[in-house]
């Protein structure tokens, strides 16, 4: 069979590609070893630019109707400092969501099913099909399917960049170990995450009732933590005493799962094929960006393939123009991210901006608006935006300082 894309991967990054080529008219395969419903470690948050997503492409509604509460606030705690506020709208959501991958990796196929995706559940890619240096297709034991372009969506431990080659850059090492478990009787209505010496916990409603929290250790103490993982677990709930209250009154109702990963960008296209969502670009799952960063990157990647295909752009002007839109959009938001996955207390100047901006709504709805991606860090911490923040701190303790004066 020839086709125009072939997909290997049907999870968050590699349904909506392929239902996004249906949907501009493309014939496409998908495939995945897995089954779906099916579940798969996660970070589980979609923050609002991966919900608005989701809205763009009709699937909202679906995955709503999974029973999955909105998390329509974030609180970040520093210990000294705290910090609650409201995302900035992004196409006018403000909300996060964090569905069981049970449920939105079903929803997904689903979308691309409904697209015209031909989709092959329980299906084994054995090799990459590659002439004169090009690849042309997949061949799944005696079965070979050939399509224009192979995009890889297969994940962090991606087959298809192994196969390729696919150089990796901006690499960072393992940072943080950490361990997850789902809790009924937690109710919470927040992305909770508590940062402490060392230490790094958070967690976020989910579908049935539940709740899942995480926790994460320095990556040099993984074996430390491993030794008793429940132990360690309800131990690091203590740094923050009035979370672990709520937690002693609740029931784990899963085992814990975790791991740990480096983070990295990776070359994304060559020769007829494409890296997209973590097989592309992954970065420390602290500030649980992986699911909204497949989403648009999804989007992103579809345009150029179709600026390609149904265009007529030069393969490497319209893949490149992607891949330069992906690293800038990018980096940022991965530096930011590898500073707080090392779950060191912020340096001084850091530390003093978090005091300004705590009590400041304004500020710190900005500064919530980094982790859910809907602000770049660039942006916030420019200096500009950095000296706003200052002024206002300035403006209002100037009367209180007055006050005590009198």
């Amino acid at each position: 069979m020839t086709y125009d894309a072939i997909v290997i991967g049907a999870r968050a990054a590699g349904s909506p590609t392929a239902m996004l080529l249906a949907r501009k008219g493309y014939r496409v395969l998908a495939v995945d070893r897995a089954t779906f419903p099916s579940d798969t470690l996660s970070t589980h948050v979609i923050h609002a630019p991966g919900v608005a997503a989701l809205k763009r492409w009709g699937l909202l509604d679906a995955l709503l109707e999974s029973g999955c509460p909105a998390m329509t606030r974030y609180r970040l705690d520093f210990g000294p400092v705290v910090i609650s506020g409201t995302s900035e709208p992004v196409e006018g959501t403000t909300t996060a969501y964090a569905p069981r991958r049970t449920v939105l990796d079903a929803v997904l196929v689903a979308g691309a099913r409904a697209a015209g995706v031909e989709v092959r559940e329980d299906h084994n890619v054995d090799e990459l099909l590659i002439e004169d240096g090009r690849v042309v297709g997949i061949r799944s034991g005696q079965r070979e399917d050939r399509a224009r372009i192979v995009i890889g969506a297969d994940g962090r431990n991606s087959h298809v960049a192994k196969a390729v080659h696919a150089v990796d850059y901006n690499t960072k090492p393992r940072l943080q170990y950490s361990y997850y478990a789902y809790f009924s009787g937690l109710p919470t209505d927040q992305f909770e995450i508590f940062i402490r010496p060392d230490r790094g916990f958070a967690c976020a409603p989910t579908n049935d009732g539940q709740t899942m929290i995480v926790a994460g250790w320095p990556y040099a103490e993984a074996q430390a933590y491993k030794a008793d993982v429940e132990g360690n677990f309800l131990k690091t709930l203590q740094m923050a005493p009035e979370f672990a209250e709520r937690v002693a009154t609740a029931k784990r109702e899963s085992p814990f799962l975790g791991g740990s990963v480096p983070s990295w960008f990776r070359q994304p296209y060559g020769d007829g094929w494409a890296l997209v969502g973590d097989a592309g670009y992954n970065k420390d799952p602290i500030t649980g960006q992986g699911i909204t960063d497949a989403f648009l990157d999804a989007e992103r990647c579809t345009d150029a393939i179709h600026r390609w295909l149904g265009e007529g752009e030069d393969f490497d002007e319209a893949m490149g123009a992607w891949h330069h839109e992906r690293d800038t959009k990018d980096l940022p938001i991965y530096e930011f991210t590898a500073q707080l996955a090392t779950l060191e207390l912020p340096p001084p100047e850091m530390q003093q901006l978090l005091g300004a901006v705590q009590g400041n709504q304004e500020a710190m709805d900005g500064f919530v608006s980094v982790i859910s991606g809907a602000v770049s860090p660039a942006d916030y911490f420019s200096e500009e935006n950095v000296g706003r923040i200052f002024a206002a701190s300035a403006a209002a303790a100037g009367p209180a300082l007055a006050g005590s004066d009198r």
